[in-house]
């Protein structure tokens, strides 16, 4: 018998790859012999940079600001010249202080740091995972870490 386990992250609590690894150790004490495939996935918030290493790709840890102007340690993956990025990492519910909620005052500036980041270690495709997120700024604080100038229609 084989059978596949794929779950995502639980919010909080266990990486996708950590649930594989129990729900393979449970499958295993009542059929020892069932071969398992373990595939960690997740759906672009919380966990997908995770299952992004797991598929081959190397996390490499950046200081960036968080959605209120915080301070946060968040991560990327490369591999080759692909870069991905977990906007949750940078701009993410988890990385508000003291779990506050402002969305009005929330912005993706440290999202568009992770972007720059990618660049400096030479990723020429970007792909971003936009799950998770703290902010309802529609990227305006990424597209400004990247340089860009927001402007009224004055």
């Amino acid at each position: 018998m084989k059978i596949v386990i794929a779950p995502d992250s639980f919010k909080g609590s266990a990486s996708s790859s950590e649930i594989a690894t129990w729900i393979e150790a449970g499958i295993h004490s009542v059929i020892p012999t069932c071969e398992i495939v373990k595939i960690a996935i997740g759906d672009g918030g919380e966990g997908s940079l995770d299952a992004i290493v797991d598929a081959g790709f190397t996390a490499f840890t950046c200081e960036v600001l968080g959605p209120l102007g915080n301070p946060v340690s968040a991560q990327i993956a490369i591999k080759g010249e692909t870069a991905f990025i977990e906007m949750a990492q940078a701009s993410g519910l988890a990385q508000l202080p003291g779990g506050e909620k402002s969305a009005l005052n929330a912005t993706s500036f440290g999202t568009g740091q992770l972007i720059l980041a990618a660049l400096d270690k030479g990723a020429n495709q970007i792909i971003v995972a936009i799950g998770g997120t703290a902010t309802t700024d529609a990227g305006a604080g990424a597209l400004q870490a990247l340089g860009a100038k927001l402007t009224d229609i004055s």
